[in-house]
């Protein structure tokens, strides 16, 4: 195995100063040394390699083909290095630092929310700057460290953790069962007051799938909002139907507060709630830290449970 010496990664550092600034001169700038030592640098890497790096001219200096080649494979060597080298530094200390969140907003304020004070007082010297938002966010060009994402994920170069599955229903509040009576078929559901949820695709039209059988069912009703807890406070109210997903309504189910309506059809179709950052080689430890902290916690989904 070829081991590379300290000489010969400053000899690498030089020729990639070269080539980045185009000269001699304005790498010796960079690098803060003399010209003839960053040329005799370039020449010795030459030698050793035993091919031309660089096209030398006295009005400019170029890679070769050899140049180019190994200029790029020697970036991603150096970039692997020092993110080695930081790894380990960062596994040797504490989670420290900001940690930037996305978060769906009533997911995130009903589950993870919660979780966030027990975080920071096991790891003490993070700082989480947490955001609920529905909105697609661009982790890169907003700085964030980590996110929570429902549905399919339009990004594959995200590194995506599954956390668990979003499954929809069907529910209502006894007050209104009492009431209205309950639906024992998906088409009884036109009959009844559904409260709609704005962000779902077609919120009127509600899809049911049992083995082979498929029901579409119009439903319409005193209510259309684009915010999920304000259905819930209304649906607990006798309101009307809801269909939501189970993360959303799994306590209210749980304390008999609502009613699971149909529960032998499928109601839509299933989704992936997934935690995910962006794919840099490098990952701090408060980013792992967080990832390893709300994975325990999540798993298994405790809203499932629930039901």
């Amino acid at each position: 195995m070829h081991e590379l010496s300290d000489q010969g990664l400053d000899e690498v550092s030089a020729f990639l100063a070269v080539v980045d600034t185009g000269g001699f001169a304005p790498a010796a700038r960079v690098l803060g040394r003399d010209a003839s030592v960053v040329s005799r640098r370039v020449s010795a890497l030459e030698r050793r390699l035993g091919v031309r790096l660089l096209e030398r001219t006295t009005r400019r200096v170029t890679p070769t083909e050899a140049g180019r080649r190994f200029a790029d494979r020697a970036r991603v060597a150096l970039t692997l290095l020092a993110d080695a080298e930081r790894e380990a530094a960062d596994a040797g200390a504490a989670p420290r630092g900001t940690l930037r969140l996305s978060l769906p907003e009533a997911f995130g304020r009903l589950w993870v929310a919660p979780l966030l004070p027990g975080f920071l007082t096991a790891f003490p010297h993070v700082r989480i700057e947490a955001f609920y938002s529905d909105r697609f966010v661009d982790l890169v060009g907003e700085g964030v460290d980590l996110a929570i994402r429902i549905g399919r994920l339009r990004d594959s170069s995200l590194v995506a953790r599954k956390l668990g599955v979003e499954r929809r229903l069907v529910c209502a509040a006894p007050s209104y069962l009492a009431a209205r009576g309950t639906p024992r078929t998906p088409t009884d559901l036109a009959a009844h007051d559904g409260l709609l949820f704005a962000l779902f695709d077609s919120p009127s039209d509600w899809h049911f799938g049992r083995g082979g059988e498929r029901v579409q069912v119009r439903v319409s009703g005193p209510l259309l909002t684009d915010n999920a807890e304000s259905l819930v406070h209304a649906v607990v109210a006798g309101t009307g139907v809801m269909l939501c997903s189970e993360w959303l309504v799994g306590r209210e189910l749980t304390s008999g507060q609502l009613v699971r309506l149909l529960p032998d059809w499928a109601v839509g179709g299933e989704a992936a709630i997934h935690l995910v950052r962006p794919s840099g080689r490098f990952t701090a430890g408060k980013t792992r830290a967080f990832a390893d902290w709300i994975t325990a916690r999540l798993s298994p989904p405790p809203w499932e449970a629930s039901l």
